[in-house]
């Protein structure tokens, strides 16, 4: 693999409130952030459940015990780790509306913003929207 390929930043919208989808956006940003890119995700809709201290209003969330019996990172140890790793968490201020949750019902260091605060800090950055 080249070595002088700039490491970009990895912007994730997580738009979607599906487990799955949710689950692959940690996945993504643990692996970039495991290769030293810098990560934000940015959830809306209802895909800001995945930054909610209970995760369960995620759709199909039960699948995590499936995904961790065929030796897959569950999504907390996921989550977890990218934090651990000092990625960028954001919710949509909307979102939070959509669903009825409030900004203490996320985790700690999750800040509330709009989208144009999330297009400025993804400036530069791929993006990929789940």
């Amino acid at each position: 693999m080249p070595t002088d390929i700039p490491r970009e930043g990895l912007a994730i919208l997580l738009l979607d409130g599906g487990f799955e989808r949710a689950h692959y956006a940690l996945v993504l940003a643990a692996g970039a952030l495991a290769v030293d890119r810098k990560v934000l995700i940015f959830a809306a809709g209802h895909g800001v459940h995945a930054l909610a201290r209970d995760w369960q209003g995620l759709r199909d969330a039960g699948a995590d015990s499936a995904t961790q019996a065929s030796g897959v990172a569950g999504f907390e140890v996921l989550r977890d780790a990218v934090q651990a790793l000092d990625g960028t968490l954001m919710a949509c201020e909307s979102g939070l509306r959509l669903t009825g949750l409030g900004a203490d019902d996320l985790l700690p260091g999750v800040t509330v913003a709009g989208v144009p605060a999330f297009l400025d800090a993804a400036r530069g950055r791929q993006v990929i929207s789940l």
